[in-house]
């Protein structure tokens, strides 16, 4: 059978080593899908393919076992989860337009975690639509706060919920819960001053910890909702490292921006003799160097003025490789 691999890639199929058979990558931005369309998943695996769902790691699903020559009939049948989840189409009923861009991933977020700062899934949705469909290969993840559930950090753009917390000294009944916590659990941001709590922002992750040891709400999270952006981590057999802080206290337009101008620097920059066309955006900052990455992700981007942009970054991991 004569197969056009790269277009069935683009296409959110898998080549597998099960001849003439295909995987449909199903997309599921921020980890959050509603159980109405849960059988349309399962008829697919069950009519098409051969049985099984695999879930990703990135919060997707797999669904091998199809027949090359039934993927325009398993494309129809994807639409009304396509449809759902409001995932951006160059052509209804002909599946996923890109494969690039990795499927967004997230925590549960503020809606069932008491730690998160803020709605993953919404925010999640939110980059979705903007930066989809895309060939370039970028993964993404949000967490809502420095715990990081989903290994933010492994990825090209790690973004943490952060909080400015609000302290009303008259609710404090100085029991030092929110200080003892901090001095143990997090970075000693907080001591007790003549009975009452002081807060050096200079240490302060904005992890809003503080709120929830609190027993009488003298803290609370601010109404602004601020981020940190950590970039480039990654896994791989060449040098795999940990995401370094690039912005702390951005905000979600922002880091909308920098993600989209960074598509424009991948597209300047990347390697075209690459293997497969590909080559992962971390290695094409290692090749340009952070200043240059730095410029063409902040063009046209207007900060929070309490935004904190790292003056260098240097990241260090595991090489293989000189």
């Amino acid at each position: 059978m004569d197969i056009n691999t790269k277009a069935l890639k683009k296409n959110a199929f898998r080549v597998t080593k099960e001849r003439n058979k295909t995987a449909l990558r199903v997309r599921v931005p921020g980890g959050h899908l509603p159980s109405k369309v849960l059988p349309v998943i399962y008829e697919i695996a069950e009519k098409y393919g051969n049985g099984n769902v695999h879930v990703t790691i990135r919060q997707g699903f797999e669904i091998p076992g199809i027949d090359f020559d039934k993927m325009d009939e398993v494309n129809k049948l994807i639409q009304p989860v396509i449809d759902e989840l409001q995932i951006n189409q160059n052509d209804k009923e002909k599946g996923y337009s890109a494969a690039g861009t990795r499927n967004v991933s997230a925590c549960v977020g503020n809606k069932v975690c008491p730690f998160a700062n803020y709605d993953t899934s919404k925010f999640a949705a939110k980059i979705e639509k903007a930066i989809f469909p895309n060939d370039y290969h970028v993964k993404i993840a949000l967490t809502g706060c420095p715990n990081d559930c989903i290994k933010a950090r492994m990825q090209d753009f790690g973004i943490m919920g952060m909080t400015m917390p609000q302290y009303d000294a008259h609710r404090c009944i100085s029991c030092g819960r929110c200080v003892t916590n901090c001095k143990k659990r997090v970075t000693g941001a907080l001591k007790l001053e003549n009975f009452k709590v002081e807060r050096d922002h200079e240490k302060c992750l904005g992890c809003g910890e503080c709120v929830v040891k609190c027993p009488n709400n003298a803290w609370t999270r601010s109404d602004e909702k601020y981020y940190k952006l950590a970039i480039m981590g990654r896994t791989g057999k060449k040098n795999p490292r940990l995401a370094e802080d690039f912005i702390k206290w951005v905000d979600e337009e922002s880091i909308i921006k920098i993600i989209l101008n960074t598509y424009d620097y991948i597209n300047e920059y990347i390697d075209k003799d690459a293997p497969e066309g590909k080559e992962h955006i971390g290695y094409i900052v290692d090749r340009t160097g952070y200043e240059e990455f730095k410029k063409w992700a902040l063009k046209d981007v207007k900060l929070p003025e309490i935004a904190e942009v790292a003056d260098n970054i240097y990241w260090s991991g595991i090489k293989y490789a000189k």
